[in-house]
């Protein structure tokens, strides 16, 4: 599986000790930045990320900041994606199974590595329902595709 992964200064050392554990688990990841510490703004890491997966080019994404809402918020602008801020397992889980979101959003200075370890596997592992929840997500993608216009 390929991974897209976009942090900004907050989510950064996170990030980088993700990849690790991306490896491990036998996944491709491509990196969106930031590339330091430095301050810069979310936004620049996370659309071309979001647009990477939105385009096909990476099956999922992984994306950190501070709070995990300002990365939600942008990765959520682009057409296709689903962006869930997730706080432990079960949002994991269920953003997942319920709403087959395509991006994981974390909040880096909230939760700590181990947490952030376990959120990730859990995400990665769990597969999409069906069902009910895809008559819900076709009304989303509807709408979206309408240019977010009410019929």
């Amino acid at each position: 599986m390929k991974i897209a992964l976009s942090s900004d200064h907050r989510g950064f050392h996170a990030k980088e000790r993700l990849k690790a554990m991306l490896s491990s688990m036998g996944h491709e990841f491509l990196d969106f930045g930031c590339n330091s510490p430095a301050s810069c703004d979310y936004p620049d890491a996370a659309l071309p990320a979001a647009a990477c997966i939105a385009k096909g080019e990476a099956n999922f994404g992984i994306m950190m900041c501070g709070s995990g809402i300002g990365m939600s918020i942008t990765a959520n602008k682009v057409c296709g994606i689903r962006a869930a801020l997730c706080h432990d397992e079960l949002t994991a889980e269920l953003s997942r199974k319920h709403n087959d979101a395509n991006v994981l959003c974390l909040p880096a200075d909230l939760i700590g590595e181990e947490l952030i370890k376990r959120v990730v596997h859990v995400w990665l592992v769990t597969t999409f329902e069906g069902g009910r929840h895809q008559r819900r997500l076709t009304k989303i993608a509807e709408f979206e595709n309408n240019n977010g216009r009410p019929h």
